[in-house]
Parts: C-alpha cells; sequence; structure tokens
C-alpha cells in the first residue's frame, strides 16, 4: 500500500514544486517588465521636465510675455508670392468656409493663390465647387484640385498640388483651421528674414475647447505641446515638428528635404526631420495663434491618436537609422530621438499598467512590495502633469483654477485609455504593417476671428 502511495505523492510534490516555479517565473517576468516599462516612462518625464524648465525659467523672466524680435516689415512690392493649399476629405461646408477664409487673408491678390485639395468621395466636392468659382468670379485664383485616387493621403495631395503652382511661399491649413486676416503678414517676413528657416508654424489655438469635458481635456494637452513642448524645443534649439496645419513653408526647403512622402500618416513629421537633415531649420511663434478644432467624441479623438502614433512609428522606422548616420552632435541626435519616439510612451503605460495589475494578481493582491516605486512613479506623473499644464492654462488665461483641477484630474485615466486602446496597433506598425487614412470627423462652429464674409462679399472688404 506504501509504495503504491509514494509515486502519487512524489508526482503531487513534483506538481507542487513546479507551480511554485512558474509563479516566481512569472513574478519575475512582470516585475522586470513594470521596472523596465516605468524607467522608460520616467526617461519621457525627464525630457519634458527639462522643457517645462526651459518655459518655467523664460515665464518667471517674463521673456514670454515680451515681443519677439522685430522683424522689419516687407514693402509691398517685396511680398513674394504665397500658395494656401487646404486638404479636404468629405468635410461639406467646412471646405466652402476655409476657401473664403484663405481669400480673405490681407495679401496682394495677384500673389494669393489658394488651393482646395479635394478628395472626398461623397458630396462635398460639389459644394466646394460653387465656393470655388463665386470667389474666382470676385477675381481671386482659386483652384479646386480633385484627384482620381487618394494615392499618398494627405501628402500625395498636398504633392499634387505643389506641381501646379510655382509659388515660393507654400502656406498649409488644415480645413477647420481659420487664421486671422493678418497671419501672413505677420509670419512671412520672419520666415523670410532667416534665409535658412524651411518652415515657420503657429501656435495652435482650438474654438471647440469649452464644449465638453474631453475638449477641455485636450485642449489642456495641445496647450502644454504648444507652449511647453514645442515652444520649449524651440527655445533649447532642439528639433521640434511641423504640426501639419497653420504654418508656412519655403518650398526650396520641400524641394531639399525630397517633397512630401506618403509612405507615413504623419507626413508633417516626415518632412520635418528630412529637412532639418537637409540642413534647413524652423520658426516656432506663439503668437498670432490659429484657431481650429479638436474632436469632440472620444471615439474620433481615439482614431485621431491611433493615426497620430502610427504615422510617428513610421517615421522611426524610416529615419531613426539617417538620424544617428548623420554628423549632427551626439544632444541633437539625443532629441531628435526624444521627438521621433514620443509615441512610445502610449505602449510603455499600457505595458507598466497591465503588469501592474499582474503583479497585484500574483502577490495576492498586496501592493506593499511596489510601495517605492509606484509612490516615485506617482510623483513624476504629478509633478510632469501639474508643471506641464498649468504653466499654459495661466499664462493663456483658460479660467478660474477649479476648473483646471477638474480638467487636469481625467487626464490620466484618458491617456491610460488611449496607451490600452492604441498600443496594439503601435506595436504592430513597429513590425511593418501598414495603417490606412482615418478621417477624424470635426463639427463645424463658428470661430472667434470668423466673421467671415460670403464670396460675394469679399470685393468690398477687401476695397
Amino acid at each position: 500500500m506504501v509504495n503504491r502511495r509514494l509515486p502519487a505523492e512524489l508526482s503531487g510534490g513534483r506538481s507542487l514544486l513546479f507551480s511554485e516555479f512558474s509563479l516566481d517565473l512569472l513574478r519575475i517576468v512582470f516585475e522586470t517588465t513594470l521596472g523596465v516599462s516605468i524607467f522608460g516612462l520616467a526617461l519621457v518625464g525627464g525630457k519634458f521636465m527639462f522643457l517645462v524648465g526651459v518655459q518655467v525659467f523664460a515665464f518667471a523672466s517674463g521673456s514670454l510675455r515680451r515681443p519677439g524680435p522685430v522683424v522689419p516689415a516687407l514693402d509691398e512690392t517685396d511680398l513674394p508670392h504665397v500658395l494656401v493649399q487646404i486638404p479636404a476629405f468629405n468635410e461639406s461646408e467646412m471646405a466652402a468656409a476655409a476657401l473664403r477664409c484663405a481669400a480673405a487673408l490681407d495679401w496682394p491678390r495677384d500673389r494669393l493663390h489658394i488651393q482646395l485639395l479635394d478628395d472626398s468621395t461623397d458630396g462635398s466636392k460639389a459644394i466646394a465647387a460653387v465656393a470655388a468659382a463665386d470667389l474666382r468670379a470676385q477675381g481671386y485664383d482659386v483652384q479646386h484640385l480633385c484627384r482620381p485616387h487618394r494615392a499618398g493621403y494627405k501628402a500625395g495631395a498636398l504633392a499634387f498640388g505643389l506641381k501646379r503652382n510655382a509659388a515660393p511661399i507654400i502656406a498649409i491649413l488644415d480645413v477647420d483651421f481659420r487664421p486671422a486676416a493678418s497671419w501672413l503678414r505677420s509670419i512671412v517676413p520672419v520666415l523670410l528674414a532667416d534665409p535658412k528657416a524651411g518652415f515657420l508654424q503657429s501656435r495652435c489655438e482650438f474654438s471647440n475647447y469649452e464644449v465638453n469635458w474631453l475638449t477641455r481635456a485636450q485642449g489642456l494637452l495641445l496647450d502644454a505641446h504648444f507652449m511647453m513642448e514645442q515652444a520649449g524645443r524651440a527655445r533649447a534649439g532642439w528639433l521640434f515638428q511641423f504640426n501639419g496645419t497653420a504654418g508656412v513653408w519655403r518650398r526650396e526647403a520641400i524641394d531639399a528635404a525630397g517633397g512630401w512622402s506618403g509612405d507615413s500618416l504623419c507626413e508633417d513629421l516626415d518632412l520635418t526631420v528630412r529637412a532639418e537633415l537637409a540642413g534647413w531649420h524652423g520658426i516656432f511663434l506663439t503668437e498670432p495663434a490659429v484657431p481650429g478644432l479638436v474632436p469632440e467624441r472620444i471615439q474620433h479623438w481615439r482614431v485621431q491618436q491611433r493615426r497620430w502614433s502610427t504615422g510617428f512609428v513610421q517615421v522611426a522606422r524610416k529615419l531613426l537609422a539617417r538620424v544617428w548616420a548623420s554628423d549632427w552632435s551626439l544632444g541633437k541626435k539625443a532629441s531628435a530621438t526624444s521627438l521621433i519616439c514620443i509615441q512610445a510612451f502610449y505602449p510603455l503605460a499600457a505595458i507598466a499598467t497591465l503588469s501592474l495589475v499582474m503583479c497585484l494578481l500574483l502577490r495576492g493582491g498586496d501592493p506593499s512590495l511596489y510601495a517605492p516605486l509606484l509612490t516615485i512613479a506617482g510623483a513624476v506623473i504629478v509633478v510632469v502633469a501639474f508643471t506641464l499644464t498649468l504653466v499654459p492654462y495661466t499664462a493663456l488665461k483658460r479660467g478660474p483654477f477649479w476648473r483646471y483641477l477638474l480638467t487636469v484630474t481625467s487626464v490620466l485615466p484618458l491617456m491610460i485609455y488611449v496607451s490600452l486602446s492604441n498600443a496594439p496597433s503601435i506595436v504592430q506598425t513597429f513590425f511593418g504593417r501598414r495603417e490606412s487614412f482615418k478621417r477624424t470627423p470635426k463639427v463645424m462652429r463658428p470661430m472667434p476671428n470668423q466673421g467671415l464674409p460670403a464670396a460675394s462679399e469679399l470685393e468690398a472688404e477687401r476695397v
């Protein structure tokens, strides 16, 4: 009887040992993953803390409130030809309003050229065609260009338009952005004053900032992006990106970089890096700002974030090796890498969240072992989140402090949500998966500077 039981007891002992070994191995794997992902997030946070320091110092010293360098106004006869490009896809009345806004820009009419690059597949083309024809009847150079296909998406449309006009200065506006009439007068002289400036990026405002909690959270994040990250990078001499709208380019810089490329969903970052590699740099201006729109529904915002995330990964696959093979300084290569790889935040945050959950489950729900690590991570998150967003919120006079506190507390769960939802596509893109362009729907709303006249009224306004 004893001899018959012994093998079963030994087998049970082996199973118990194997089970304990498996649990220990799983703990090691998930705890290591947690530590590595939090270290990666700390590196991202460290970069933001540096840029926060740059901007806080500038804010405290008053330089943020002082006007920038005075650039002499150009003589009227020296104003160059400017091509305003407006890419559109199924935008209905918004495209027509964008055309009227572009026609209202204060620039000599014989040197202002407007292109609506319309890849629409619904009834939007007919609406835009009427607006374009009305403006042409008033003497404006307006082209309504429709391609037979959407090859290259936005980049393909921009390249298509460049072949049909020879203007040396290219202004790019997404269909929901409405610059003030004085916008070109304010920024083109600044670009031309620096012979090696390939582009100038204006700060973006968002006219539907107060629609709901999601638009307020986006406004908080985007104010931080423009006022802290973009302006901080520019002030520190780091590479910063063209944001795809509300900016002007020298055609010479676009050509030197190899032109627009449709092999990334972030064609703006792609061109920015290639132009820098070709010897050009950018200029960032906080004023005048150009108002646009942010998505008002969470599913639309998630689509936009996924497109940006996968586009950044595509640019990293394409250009990181070229950046590190260039003759740039080590510091410049590192700062460029921190920009190109910024979307690593999302998979890192997703991995850290899932790893923490698994670690707690494997430890019977006891968080005490991870308390020091979580305390450090929490402190970094709080410091970065508050300093990154409070300075622009205060500087731009966005509202009362209690509203700020309500909004900033919604940011962390929002970022965790988008990290978990978008991380798989980021990883898949890293391993070569192709993504198609998905439009972000916007709701047409009145904008602060948008007392836009009908096309038939523009003649009298110009006089």
